[in-house]
């Protein structure tokens, strides 16, 4: 078993930065994805970044340019940094482990919520 902590969400005005941290403790294994998705009010979850223990990285198309993932591997912790944040980032942000072929393992932490008003 993985657990997964997040922190760092928070209400941040238009324009401004937030850096979310997810910390992984448990049985991980040394090859792993790691990544950040989000849900937003009356909206589907989806991705918004991954990255591999190897520090092959994915974005989604609207958060490129204004969001970093970032992780330390001695500290099984995977960070988003997130600059020019705006209003339709507004969600809960959930942080992913994937590792193991067979079967594959999912762990996702409780989510930390990202508020972006005026």
């Amino acid at each position: 078993q993985v657990q997964l902590v997040e922190s760092g969400g928070g209400l941040v005005q238009p324009g401004g930065s937030l850096t979310l941290s997810c910390a992984a403790s448990g049985s991980i294994f040394r090859i792993n994805t790691m990544g950040w998705y989000r849900q937003g009010p009356g909206k589907e979850r989806e991705l918004v970044a991954t990255i591999t223990s190897i520090g092959i990285i994915n974005y989604e198309d609207s958060v490129k340019g204004r969001f970093t993932i970032s992780r330390d591997n001695a500290k099984n912790t995977v960070y988003l940094q997130m600059k020019s944040l705006k209003p339709e980032d507004t969600a809960v942000y959930y942080c992913r482990l994937a590792q193991g072929n067979g079967p594959r393992e999912n762990y996702w932490g409780q989510g930390t919520k990202v508020t972006v008003t005026d």
